[in-house]
């Protein structure tokens, strides 16, 4: 199909709370949202890049300025066949895999609408609904922190990821599981440790986590180091921000560095690697799961379509709206269908598009071309 015509939208998105991590603080959502038109369609994407290079060395606005001054360039005019043939053409710009997802990932949704396909049924997925987890960051107590734990176990969902960093760690997982003893928990580290740490990973063997996500830092050892890790401790890790393409993950898989791969799509640069990966590590008796950047319900539905591919076992981070927003820039907002599930797209492509107001209200930067 031609691209003729393609809006990249740089919008800020404010949250309903402070969400905390191992990265700090966090009062909004930065994310890229696109609009792309062939022949009277249209469809939108998104790809939500960190606000500043913590999470990856990749932020929101060196990922608006390569995509409005050296990718989408590339595309717009164009016939593109597929999209491998749209990752061909911006395969000279290396890393930058938020900006390249954001064109990738949007060109799945406009073809699958344009063949009268739900994404998911482009990617190659069967489920009409799929199983999502509840993640709560560090919270100002522990009894507060037990009080949303006991909300999400009463909302249904099957899992629930916990935020761990130095002095919100062994003793929050003590306590948690002193309180939830059978419920299915993992940890999430956001590379906040280094090797120096194993006995402390060693001593959360005791708490049957389901695996421990990120624990090391993301540097030039990283696979060497969760290696080294994985091979000192029983609970499973997870590789996250270390998991930055398909080709990472294969040398992940020869290092022994993980026995779970976390996939966030526009990590690795789009839903093409996303199936790649997750096929890959099926070969290997690697299960993945969804991640989520905080995305908007574009993102969100995004992410829901790629989760019903098979090796998607474990409940993925795909938020009912309202957990991150007041008021949701994606509409329809994304709701749970059942308990601790979200539904599949119904309709050709995805149902979400954002509302025009907000997109007005919030938009950081825009860049519009035309053939």
């Amino acid at each position: 199909m031609k691209i003729d015509a393609l809006d990249i939208y740089w919008v800020k998105l404010p949250l309903a709370f402070n969400f905390r991590t191992s990265y700090g603080d966090q009062l909004y959502t930065e994310t890229m949202l696109v609009r792309m038109e062939s022949e009277g369609q249209y469809a939108w994407g998104e790809s939500c890049p960190p606000y500043v290079p913590s999470y990856s060395a990749e932020h929101t606005t060196g990922t608006f300025h390569t995509l409005r001054a050296l990718m989408a360039p590339r595309i717009i005019g164009q016939e593109i066949a597929s999209a491998q043939d749209l990752l061909d053409r911006l395969a000279f710009i290396k890393g930058n895999q938020f900006a390249r997802a954001a064109l990738e990932i949007t060109w799945w949704v406009l073809d699958a609408k344009r063949r009268g396909l739900p994404l998911h049924r482009a990617l190659g997925g069967s489920r009409d609904r799929v199983a999502v987890g509840a993640d709560f960051g560090v919270q100002d107590s522990l009894d507060m922190l037990m009080e949303k734990i006991q909300g999400g176990v009463d909302a249904g969902f099957p899992r629930i990821k916990l935020k761990f960093r130095p002095g919100w760690d062994l003793s929050m997982v003590e306590a948690v599981r002193s309180t939830f003893p059978d419920f299915t928990f993992h940890i999430d580290c956001n590379a906040a440790y280094t090797p120096a740490d194993t006995e402390l990973f060693r001593k959360l063997d005791r708490y049957r986590l389901a695996m421990i996500e990120q624990p090391l830092a993301d540097d030039g050892m990283s696979l060497i180091n969760h290696a080294d890790l994985q091979k000192r401790i029983e609970t499973p890790v997870c590789l996250d921000e270390s998991a930055l393409s398909l080709a990472h993950v294969q040398a992940a898989i020869r290092l022994g560095s993980c026995k779970v791969v976390n996939i966030k799509m526009a990590r690795v640069g789009g839903l093409t690697a996303s199936r790649d990966i997750q096929a890959l590590c099926a070969e290997h008796g690697i299960p993945c799961w969804i991640g989520g950047m905080l995305e908007s319900a574009i993102g969100g539905a995004i992410c829901a379509e790629l989760a019903t591919l098979p090796n998607f076992t474990y409940p993925g981070d795909i938020f009912p709206s309202s957990y991150f927003y007041k008021n949701d820039i994606g509409k329809p907002e994304i709701v749970l269908s059942g308990r601790g599930e979200v539904a599949a797209s119904r309709v050709p492509g995805i149902a979400q598009e954002p509302d025009a107001d907000l997109l007005k209200q919030w938009t950081v930067e825009h860049a519009s071309f035309r053939v």
